[in-house]
């Protein structure tokens, strides 16, 4: 081929254009680099690829082809019609979000046909107009995704109308006199849409369902958030009344049906405030075998049988089934099973016989399974620790305090001896578990939850960063290695008990049916742009290569970057590379934790797939057939989404929160990091207290500054200073905005 030579035939942007066509047409499901298609076509000139890289990005402008990167393409293969999810913004940039999962489109509002944030919707494409970006027109709003909505009333003498949380209507509510359900202005109320907009009629008509109560009130707000969310704020009376009849007596014959395992020394370790305890850990040394010459140790993890009192189709059971998952607002909890369950019968209160479903696994010294088998149990726990109070321990041990001088502080010298051993030699397996984890290839990703102190009114005191310690690193490797157990002897048909299941080879194509938690493999371009982003850093980061090789390279840019200017900006990035994990009976694995197989089998009070996989094991051990996986996948995806809307109204939360506890601090000023740039400011986040705020564009008036979104930064056109995510900044708050959860910084400077 002469045209790539000196002195060849040259080539035209149209043939080139036929040609490139005809390239990605030949593969229309891969995605091309740029060093791919040059060698694949012998584009071996600069002024060829340059028209290459010209041509292509025309082909995208028109939709031929789709731009996956930077540097590389693939065949559009879309239609002008297309179905998703409709995204409202309240500044109007709203998007539709295809089902394939491709890049937001946007929609403007008089093409909206006044669809809702996360209705599903069918759109039709908008032709292109010359340098103007790809627009969508929304055609027929195929669902919504809910009826009903939040706000504060206005009451009028004729009429009144709701106010919407984060104004996610570009017109307010209608209400009807009648059907204000003695609502008043000012309250906080739910809802019902009643009445959709149509092409004819621009009005939004609703009813009040439920008066919360005055704005302003700690627990309206809460409740508001939970109702904003769709998410439940009280319990139904049936519901509650079936759990007051369920019988909390343990019967002769619940035990005869169990592995007893009430004189064995057992313990809780959950946070200093938690009510519902629902995993247990028991040691004890057990005889060796002839051909081991170490110590072995029996180890169970005992988890509460919520199988056992919440039947499957019970009421009980269709409200957690719902629900999928407990709630954890900054002041409170809105559990999954009613308090009856999840606070007494279940939860594995010391010095009370319960009913568990417990690994129990024969570990050496080195934490290696010899042996596992899984079981229904009964158990007593000896002690309740707050994580703190183990932690006290460990720390002991390492400032060389003599181990007979080392206490947990119980009342009996004996058990509090015990106690200190069994913790103390439980650390030892859990950190050799972790590092084994690590050495495997699981990304080490340290972050810090933001916690307020509360007083009796709701209201923020205080506020504190909430670390993992290793007393709770103790708890997490234990119940990883249990779903990692218990997930592989479904998946590799390996059977109940035996030698460790990951060193069985099974036959995953005739694996039952369980829920799997599956993290997939970073998104190759955002991992790409990374590599790229933290080069200019002069750090390295391998983007291919095997998972292990992979993590392993992530893991040392983290290492690397610990205590120096750039780890919040780098870590902020690494992150936003990393999928999101989910349910699902596909089993792909779980890249964040390199395992092949693993479930969520260690807390059924307060997810609704453990109670699943609780349910789905048992059956399984009496040797019954596979469930059904088309109806094991529906609730995956239920409690996917059921998780992801309880995490966004637990931010929520703790978004309100700070904006209240920084409303005492207006006008003060402090030290911060850039924590995100967008095209309208600059977020910050203070150093000592992580709480954070916008400095909105308008604030920035020394220049005329340009988005750059590639790089994370905020550019000045004539002055060139930047605003680099990640940089030191000092701010001063300068508002305190409740109804909007907003607060506003400004420059101290």
């Amino acid at each position: 081929m002469s045209k790539g030579k000196k002195g060849g035939r040259r080539i035209n942007k149209h043939e080139l254009g036929e040609m490139l066509l005809k390239y990605f047409s030949s593969q229309p499901n891969e995605t091309f680099s740029f060093k791919q298609i040059f060698r694949d076509l012998k584009l071996n000139t600069h002024p060829l690829k340059m028209l290459a890289i010209d041509t292509m990005e025309e082909m995208a402008w028109d939709d031929v082809l789709s731009k996956v990167s930077d540097t590389s393409y693939r065949l559009n293969t879309k239609g002008q019609v297309q179905e998703g999810v409709f995204r409202r913004k309240a500044n109007g940039k709203n998007s539709f979000i295809p089902d394939d999962g491709g890049k937001p489109i946007f929609v403007s509002e008089r093409n909206s046909m006044f669809a809702l944030d996360g209705d599903r919707v069918r759109v039709s494409m908008m032709a292109r107009r010359q340098k103007h970006i790809k627009e969508a027109m929304v055609t027929e709003i195929l669902s919504h995704a809910r009826d009903t909505v939040v706000g504060q009333l206005k009451v009028e003498q004729d009429y009144a109308f709701l106010i919407t949380e984060g104004n996610i209507f570009a017109n307010d509510v209608f209400i009807p006199k009648r059907k204000l359900k003695e609502g008043k202005t000012g309250d906080k109320v739910v809802v019902r849409i009643i009445q959709w907009p149509t092409r004819d009629s621009k009005n939004i008509v609703g009813e009040v369902i439920d008066v919360l109560g005055k704005s302003g009130d700690n627990t309206v707000e809460m409740h508001a958030i939970l109702a904003q969310y769709g998410l439940p704020y009280r319990y139904p009376k049936q519901v509650e009344e079936a759990a007051n009849h369920i019988p909390a007596d343990i019967t002769p014959q619940d035990i005869q049906e169990r592995e007893d395992y009430r004189n064995v020394l057992t313990f809780t370790i959950d946070p200093k405030d938690a009510k519902d305890f629902d995993d247990a850990l028991s040691i004890r040394e057990v005889e060796k075998e002839e051909i081991v010459n170490c110590k072995l140790f029996e180890v169970g993890v005992h988890i509460a049988d919520v199988s056992h009192y919440v039947t499957e189709g019970s009421i009980i059971d269709k409200e957690a089934q719902k629900r999928a998952t407990s709630v954890y607002l900054v002041d409170r909890t809105i559990p999954m099973l009613p308090e009856r369950l999840c606070n007494n019968i279940c939860s594995l209160r010391p010095d009370e016989d319960k009913l568990c479903y417990s690994v129990i696994f024969i570990l050496d010294e080195e934490a290696n399974i010899v042996s596992w088998h899984l079981a229904h149990t009964i158990i007593r726990s000896d002690r309740r620790f707050a994580y703190e109070e183990v932690q006290a321990v460990i720390d002991d041990m390492k400032r060389g305090v003599p181990h007979d001088k080392l206490t947990t502080k119980t009342a009996d010298p004996e058990l509090d001896k015990k106690l200190v051993d069994a913790s103390l030699k439980l650390h030892a397996m859990a950190q050799k578990l972790r590092d084994r984890r690590f050495k495997s290839g699981a990304v080490k990703f340290e972050s810090e939850e933001l916690h307020f102190d509360i007083d009796e009114k709701g209201k923020p005191v205080g506020c504190y960063f909430k670390r993992s310690l290793e007393a709770n690193q103790l708890i997490e490797e234990f119940m990883l290695l249990a779903n990692r157990t218990v997930a592989e002897a479904v998946g590799m048909s390996s059977g109940f008990s035996g030698a460790a299941p990951h060193k069985v080879k099974g036959n995953n194509k005739r694996s039952k049916t369980l829920p799997y938690r599956v993290h997939d493999q970073p998104d190759p371009t955002k991992l790409e742009n990374l590599r790229e982003f933290v080069v200019r850093f002069g750090y390295k980061l391998k983007t291919a290569g095997t998972k292990g090789a992979i993590s392993k390279s992530l893991n040392k840019l983290m290492s690397d970057v610990e205590g120096t200017n750039q780890q919040k900006l780098i870590q902020t990035v690494a992150l936003r590379a990393m999928m999101k994990a989910k349910y699902t009976t596909h089993n792909i694995g779980h890249y964040g934790l390199a395992f092949d197989y693993y479930t969520h089998f260690t807390s059924p009070i307060r997810r609704y797939p453990d109670l699943m996989v609780h349910r789905l094991l048992t059956r399984y051990q009496n040797g019954q057939p596979s469930a059904n996986r088309n109806y094991y996948e529906d609730q995956c995806e239920h409690s996917s989404d059921m998780e992801q809307t309880a995490q966004n109204a637990e931010r929520d939360s703790i978004k309100y929160k700070m904006v209240e506890f920084m409303g005492e601090h207006i006008g003060e000023e402090f030290d911060a990091h850039i924590s995100g740039i967008q095209s309208f400011g600059i977020y910050c986040e203070i150093d000592e207290n992580h709480c954070e705020g916008l400095v909105p564009m308008r604030d920035l008036d020394d220049d005329y500054y340009e988005f750059d979104e590639k790089n994370y930064c905020m550019v000045g056109r004539r002055r060139h200073h930047k605003y680099q995510l990640g940089d030191p900044i000092r701010i001063r708050v300068a508002r305190a905005n409740m109804d909007k959860r907003q607060l506003d910084f400004a420059l101290a400077d």
